[in-house]
């Protein structure tokens, strides 16, 4: 039965968890300002859709999503497809392709397929994450630079002719190459300071969002150096209020047409959300409803594009900023929402003197960060095939397109996959080596404690099969359902004895538990770690986690250890 959070967290509010969400919430609105502007602009529209998605979708997301302190809004993952689906299908393409994005998604937590998108890899999220920041990055060396791209004289580009600035990434490098001898010095300096002041400001300060002095200081500056004659190009004008709504064109032929774009962005706007919504989980120790807010992300994108909103999703940045400033409940992303309307009311027109060259420093740092620079390191450390994957899905995403990079990253993944199962499906008996089909579960195995001589604190719990990212989802409701919180239980001792495979999903799914474990104060005792998930363990820094003596050849190690941490309680 579809019930949003806000409602299950309206039954126990209070004055107390208010007054945090009020403060969360404005803090949040102010933070999610600048990047809704340089959303917008980055997207191919402007920098007011952005700031109508971030009040629109922001509301709907937090009154009817799954999760207590989702912040949802347009993210920098969207540019790419908006970009090219403004240059191809204009604005009311994309408010159409946005709406039946909307309803697939609603589809999609009607049926309860929100757990079928945690199956997309790792390694393939990480990949196509790290594309779009580049693809980010490279859209905005023209701003960044200041440069003038005159297109009054069309300019031929790998044999095609354009007349506007291209979309694909490739050939938007070329053009800005092209241009680059119309660069503008006094945009130039602007940019490079305000971004050199953004990475040096995130280094030491994370309580005032480091863009948000940049786009205030640079605005100041920029008013008072144009009575000297030095201009740079600004946002533009922005409205003071939300337009009226429009419905967009539902005819069978444009449905038609844009029905693989709606595809492509509801399974973005899927992805990230839940991704977004599993971190919020791993701050504050709370679990998501995953149909349920996939129902919420299907509103808000069904309602924002009639209000010239883009396609919005849950916001992991922000999200985070919401947690860390005491955010309980969806209040505080409604009270996000408002504050964004109220700063839209009273100071909109403020807000078109904003300068192009330090919203281009802003998105260069949004996509330094997004990137995932510690992710992309651990992997290239792990296994050749997953390296395989995430360089695929990596290079498709900036040369081709988003959908074609997830398609093909997984049919990379289910290759490597395949081929790894048949590499272990063999296992040791009495009579030798047979060929068997591993199965893959996660069981909570009953064993008697007189058996193992389990002493008392400590509980065992058995891995069957490969952890890998088909299985991870099983090991995670498994370990939902251990009961083990609240308990007298100090150590927790999972046996791997039938594991024979692990991939970068599996490193992930144990680390989260990890962490939920260490948040519980429970010990993590690994027992018969076999040679592929010992050298993963290894090269991926998650033995060093655990603690190397923790980490046991077999379960009678394993006891051993288990009975001097809990001697030492």
């Amino acid at each position: 039965m579809y019930k949003p959070e806000l409602i299950n967290s309206i039954k126990t509010y209070s004055a107390d968890k208010f007054v945090s969400d009020l403060i969360a919430g404005i803090i949040v609105g102010i933070v999610a300002l600048p990047l809704a502007i340089a959303f917008g602009i980055a997207s191919g529209v402007t920098a007011a859709a952005g700031i109508f998605t971030a009040i629109i979708a922001g509301f709907f997301i937090s009154a009817f999503g799954g999760s207590t302190v989702q912040i949802g809004g347009p993210t920098g993952a969207f540019t790419v497809i908006v970009y090219g689906v403004v240059a191809n299908f204009g604005l009311s393409g994309l408010a159409t392709a946005t709406v039946m994005a909307g309803i697939l998604l609603i589809m999609l937590g009607v049926f309860k397929m929100g757990g079928l998108v945690k199956f997309i890899p790792y390694t393939i999220v990480t990949g196509f994450t790290a594309g779009i920041a580049v693809t980010i990055a490279g859209g905005q060396i023209g701003n960044f630079f200041g440069l003038t791209t005159d297109f009054s004289t069309p300019l031929t580009i790998l044999g095609e002719e354009y007349t506007k600035m291209p979309g694909d990434f490739l050939p938007k490098m070329i053009a800005f190459g092209h241009f680059f001898s119309t660069i503008d010095t006094y945009s130039f300096v602007m940019a490079a300071v305000s971004l050199v002041f953004l990475f040096v400001w995130g280094k030491f300060i994370k309580k005032i969002p480091g863009s948000l002095l940049v786009i205030l200081v640079a605005t100041i500056l920029s008013v008072i150096l144009r009575k000297y004659g030095y201009e740079t190009t600004t946002i533009g004008e922005i409205p003071t209020s939300l337009p009226k709504p429009t419905l967009p064109d539902f005819g069978v032929q444009t449905i038609i047409k844009l029905f693989p774009t709606a595809i492509s962005i509801a399974v973005l706007a899927a992805i990230e959300s839940l991704l977004s919504a599993a971190v919020a989980d791993g701050m504050t120790g709370d679990k998501h409803d995953s149909n349920t807010e996939l129902i919420g992300q299907g509103i808000a994108n069904i309602v924002s594009p009639l209000f010239g909103g883009i396609p919005a999703t849950g916001a992991i940045a922000r999200t985070a900023t919401n947690i860390k400033n005491g955010g309980k409940t969806p209040i505080a992303g409604i009270i996000h929402a408002l504050v964004l309307l109220i700063i839209l009311l009273f100071a909109g027109k403020y807000a078109s003197l904003i300068p192009m060259a330090a919203l281009a420093a802003v998105l260069i740092n949004v996509a330094w960060n997004m990137a995932g620079f510690p992710a992309i390191k651990a992997l290239l450390h792990g296994q050749k095939s997953d390296i395989c994957v995430f360089t695929v899905t990596f290079l498709i995403t900036i040369f081709v397109d988003l959908t074609v990079a997830i398609e093909v990253g997984l049919g990379f993944a289910a290759f490597f996959f395949i081929k790894k199962m048949i590499d272990v499906s063999e296992v040791e008996t009495s009579d030798g080596k047979i060929s068997n089909g591993i199965g893959a579960s996660m069981n909570t195995i009953d064993m008697p404690e007189e058996k193992l001589n389990l002493p008392k604190g400590a509980v065992v719990y058995e891995i069957e099969g490969p952890l890998f990212f088909g299985t991870v989802r099983k090991f995670e409701i498994a370990l939902e359902r251990a009961g083990i919180s609240g308990t007298e239980i100090k150590v927790l001792i999972m046996r791997m004895r039938n594991t024979h495979y692990l991939d970068a999903g599996g490193i992930r799914a144990l680390e989260q538990a990890l962490a939920g474990l260490k948040r519980q104060k429970i010990t993590l005792v690994l027992s018969g770690v076999h040679v592929q998930p010992r050298k993963l363990l290894t090269k991926m820094g998650l033995i060093e986690k655990i603690g190397a003596e923790n980490v046991c050849d077999n379960i009678d190690i394993a006891l051993e250890r288990t009975k001097k941490l809990l001697s030492a309680e």
